[in-house]
C-alpha cells in the first residue's frame, strides 16, 4: 500500500497518508475540516527494505567481499587442477589400452 502526500488549499496543511491504491482520494482536511484537500503527484518512492527476509550477505563489508572473492578463486583453481589430473589419468589409461 502506497503513501500519498496531501495538501490543503484552504489552510496549507500538508501530510502523508498510507492508504490502498483502490481507495478514493481524501477530500476533507483533518485540520480545518474544509473540502479543499488535494492529493499531490510525487516522483514515486524507492524500494524500502524493512523486516526480515533479506539475505545477510547482501550488505556485507568490503573486507568480507574480498575474502569471498579470494575463496571463490581458490575453489575454481582447485577444481580446474583436479580436472586436469583426471584428463591426464584418462590419457594414460587410453594409451596403455591401445598398446595392448
Amino acid at each position: 500500500m502506497p503513501t500519498y502526500d496531501y495538501v490543503c488549499d484552504g489552510c496549507g496543511h500538508s501530510f502523508e497518508l498510507f492508504q490502498s491504491i483502490k481507495a478514493d482520494a481524501e477530500k476533507k482536511c483533518p485540520e480545518c475540516k474544509k473540502n479543499k484537500l488535494r492529493r499531490l503527484i510525487g516522483p514515486g518512492a524507492a524500494v524500502i527494505f524493512k523486516g526480515s527476509g533479506f539475505y545477510q550477505t547482501d550488505y556485507r563489508s568490503k573486507s568480507y567481499q574480498k575474502g569471498a572473492e579470494a575463496a571463490k578463486k581458490a575453489r575454481s583453481e582447485a577444481s580446474s587442477s583436479s580436472t586436469k589430473k583426471d584428463k591426464d589419468k584418462s590419457k594414460k589409461t587410453s594409451s596403455s589400452d591401445s598398446k595392448k
